[in-house]
């Protein structure tokens, strides 16, 4: 098979003639490849060469007609070109051919160099194994040792070789297997399935960023819940996130039972990536429920609770945070307020939807309100339909009310115009309790209504509030 149309690129063209001139076989291989059978756009290419990939990245740096960097590798034997084509950015990385063993402790490999067959073999997926010839006599052409323009028709995945193999030698393929399938919607071959759930352990050997990028991955793809249930499936969830493995099953006393909060939480996942592709707004969906099997109690009156799972949870993000290595910056604040938040819409209107209620949530959820409204929306997974129509509805209410308080007090993200600063100046205060007292009370007194959100109004309810405290002006 000819794909001459798939690389007819000039860049194609002079990797393909630099290779010539230095007597080496080069071919563009790997993802490039198979998303440009299926008709994806990728601005990776991986270009293999039966030689040294840093003397032909290098030379092939030197006659692209705009001046381009080589990073080298020396390490890993690889060297990168960053190029420009139509204002896209592409990624080329270069590699000599070669063979792998490994060690049973690790998943680095001894490597040596090898042939193209040698390069195929080592590759995780058939899909990923095929490889297009960029030499001048044979541009175009496709090598498909293993049939993978067959198995991107049948849309299957599977390993080239002996499954087993492939993923004892590198754990880290398991994870990948089921990210492709999940983000390209293909199945994984029934015999590849089995092999992962028999080497589950062996993930045990990959480090946690590894495992964590390749989560992401699938957290980011179009139906994330795929990912969780073949996660589930094959035994790896329960090693690399066991928080979640514990949200399974339903537990019934007498006629009361409770959902599975399994099954609930990654259609909350669903829902929420429909509506957006924020990472950490998909994190917050996964872990809005987290500490519910902490929280788990059961009321003869009220049946199943789960008190207060709103706030542990809140807590365990910041640990979970850590151990997958996530971010523990802003974004992982920002997973916390939604967790800690998400029941907070609900209950307003259960409550009653007063302007000070309202104040207040604008004032905690500040700019991320629009988010934790997305994951509030998501959270209503009733079957039953006048139930979830119910709180469709007041969800719409606190949204109205949100819209008219926001309009009328602008309290989004409000700092209190009397700082703790300027209370200290004024009354000639270090810090001290008495301080955080009457900010708190200038605070308060604006979310309640009581005060304009205005700096000279706030000082005179300053003033009086201090007052009150027996505190007077350091030029009194």
């Amino acid at each position: 098979m000819n794909l001459e149309d798939k690389i007819d690129n000039d860049i194609f063209r002079i990797i393909g003639n630099v290779a010539d001139s230095m007597n080496l076989e080069t071919y563009v291989v790997g993802g490039f490849v198979r998303d440009s059978i299926m008709g994806r756009k990728s601005t990776d290419i991986d270009i293999v060469t039966i030689g040294s990939g840093i003397e032909l990245a290098q030379n092939i740096a030197s006659v692209i007609p705009h001046k381009t960097k080589v990073t080298v590798f020396k390490n890993f034997g690889t060297a990168m070109i960053h190029y420009t084509i139509d204002d896209k950015l592409w990624q080329i990385e270069f590699v000599g051919a070669r063979k792998e063993s490994y060690r049973k402790d690790s998943r680095k490999p001894i490597v040596e160099d090898g042939t193209l067959e040698d390069d195929q073999n080592r590759r995780d997926f058939t899909i990923n194994a095929m490889a297009i010839s960029l030499n001048e006599k044979t541009f175009g052409l496709l090598l498909d040792p293993f049939d993978g323009v067959n198995d991107i028709k049948r849309q299957i995945i599977r390993t080239p070789l002996d499954s087993d193999i492939t993923f004892s030698d590198d754990p880290l393929r398991m994870l990948r297997c089921i990210r492709f399938a999940c983000q390209l919607d293909f199945s994984i071959l029934p015999s590849t399935f089995d092999a992962i759930t028999r080497n589950k352990e062996r993930i045990k050997i990959i480090s946690q960023e590894r495992i964590t990028e390749e989560l992401n991955k699938m957290i980011l793809s179009s139906h994330p819940s795929d990912a969780f249930r073949l996660l589930d499936k094959c035994g790896l969830l329960e090693i690399i996130f066991p928080e979640i493995v514990a949200l399974k099953g339903v537990e019934s006393v007498g006629e009361r039972t409770h959902k599975d909060n399994f099954k609930h939480t990654l259609e909350v996942l669903d829902n929420v990536s429909k509506q957006s592709n924020k990472l950490f707004l998909r994190w917050a969906a996964i872990l809005h429920d987290i500490a519910k099997p902490l929280t788990k109690r059961y009321d003869s009156r009220l049946g199943f609770t789960f008190h207060g799972h709103e706030v542990k949870g809140s807590k365990m993000v910041v640990h979970i945070f850590r151990r997958f290595k996530l971010p523990l910056n802003d974004s992982m604040k920002y997973v916390q307020k939604l967790v800690f938040l998400h029941l907070r819409p609900i209950a307003l209107v259960e409550d009653e939807v007063t302007d000070s209620a309202v104040r207040r949530f604008l004032f905690e959820a500040g700019d991320d309100v629009d988010d934790l409204m997305i994951l509030c929306h998501s959270d209503i997974t009733s079957k039953n339909m006048l139930k979830k129509q119910q709180y469709i509805k007041n969800l719409a209410i606190v949204k109205q009310k949100m819209i008219e308080i926001e309009e009328k007090d602008k309290i989004r993200n409000f700092k209190v115009p009397v700082t703790g600063e300027d209370i200290m100046e004024i009354y000639g205060l270090s810090p001290c309790i008495q301080v955080g007292i009457l900010k708190d009370k200038i605070k308060d007194a604006i979310l309640d209504g009581e005060l304009e959100n205005d700096r000279e109004k706030a000082l005179d309810f300053l003033y009086e509030q201090a007052k009150a405290l027996g505190l007077k002006k350091k030029n009194e």
